[in-house]
């Protein structure tokens, strides 16, 4: 149950009251807000007299919910703003490592030269075995910094656990929750605290209702700045990487009111499926694309095979904007 109490409740009111009725509390400007579990179908005594509005709901994704807020949730990103009335589609570009300054200034310049502002590049990696590359740490988002700082890109990174969330979270215009740290609770509140948007990835053996409720952690937290990345899930296919969930997506679409990114690179695994993938993301009216790109791609030392040349990614570029104006949207 979501519950809005009037004005005439204080700060410190609705935070003695959260506690006797055990709720979540979240004090915006002009508003106090207690969340309870779903389970909760009727308002307690303690609140009489006290309450605006309220929102019974039917399970545990409540802040995201449409039945909540029926408008998508703006987010902004630098300079661009996705969701809400925006219809705009961010494309997001980079490698899937920071491996060198050479390396991560190519993409900084090609993103320039698109006329696109959100540079993604990893410097904390996750790896399934321990003798890959594990990403430059905090080199590589000393890295990213000095891009943003020379060509004005806002730039997302990921965080790997909870040692350099801070770190991260400081430096980063948007952190990046993985598929493999979505559970991870410490990251998650954390994320909570803070006033910069997160891009949350679904867990590839992950459930919708799962995936939602994550992200009402950092929700619940005051954290309103959201956004869900679909990124592929596991099933019996072994021809592809994962296999990208866009019934997930339509149902995403339809009963949460989150903006949603979507990632052809790590859903296919392999370069030829990308641009074909996004184009049929794009049409969906999604609010944005995050898509691997490399200077050299045989030479990457993360995650090869899915990274388009920067030519590929141009023409990407060009054919997702193609699909966007057709369904109502731009790519930014």
């Amino acid at each position: 149950m979501i519950i809005h109490l009037k004005e005439s409740v204080s700060r410190e009111d609705a935070a003695q009251l959260a506690e006797q009725i055990k709720a979540f509390h979240i004090s915006k400007e002009n508003q106090e807000v207690l969340i309870t579990s779903s389970g909760m179908k009727e308002l307690p005594s303690a609140l009489d007299g006290k309450v605006l509005d309220f929102w019974v709901m039917d399970n545990d994704m409540q802040l995201a919910a449409r039945k909540y807020k029926n408008t998508t949730r703006e987010v902004t990103i630098g300079g661009v703003t996705i969701g809400g009335d925006s219809k705009n589609t961010v494309l997001i570009g980079g490698p899937c490592s920071v491996e060198s300054e050479e390396q991560i200034e190519s993409s900084a310049q090609l993103l320039t030269k698109l006329g696109l502002s959100v540079l993604r590049g990893g410097c904390y990696k996750p790896r399934t075995s321990p003798y890959s590359f594990q990403g430059l740490g905090y080199e590589g988002l000393m890295l990213l910094v000095k891009m943003r700082e020379k060509y004005g890109h806002s730039i997302i990174t990921e965080v790997r656990d909870a040692t350099h969330v801070a770190d991260v979270i400081e430096h980063s215009d948007v952190v990046q929750i993985g598929a493999k740290a979505m559970y991870d609770q410490g990251i998650l509140r954390a994320c909570a605290k803070i006033k910069k948007p997160v891009l949350l990835k679904r867990g590839f053996g992950t459930t919708l209702q799962e995936f939602v409720q994550a992200a009402e952690f950092i929700l619940s937290g005051g954290n309103e700045q959201v956004i869900l990345c679909e990124r592929g899930i596991r099933t019996f296919e072994q021809k592809t990487r994962f296999t990208l969930d866009l019934c997930g997506v339509a149902y995403l679409q339809e009963y949460t009111n989150l903006p949603i990114v979507l990632d052809p690179s790590h859903a296919m695994g392999y370069a030829y499926g990308v641009t074909p993938l996004a184009k049929a993301c794009t049409a969906m009216g999604i609010d944005g694309l995050i898509v691997e790109t490399h200077p050299t791609p045989t030479k990457a030392k993360s995650d090869a095979a899915q990274q388009l040349t920067h030519e590929e990614f141009t023409a990407l570029k060009e054919e997702v904007s193609k699909i966007a104006s057709a369904v109502g949207y731009k790519i930014v």
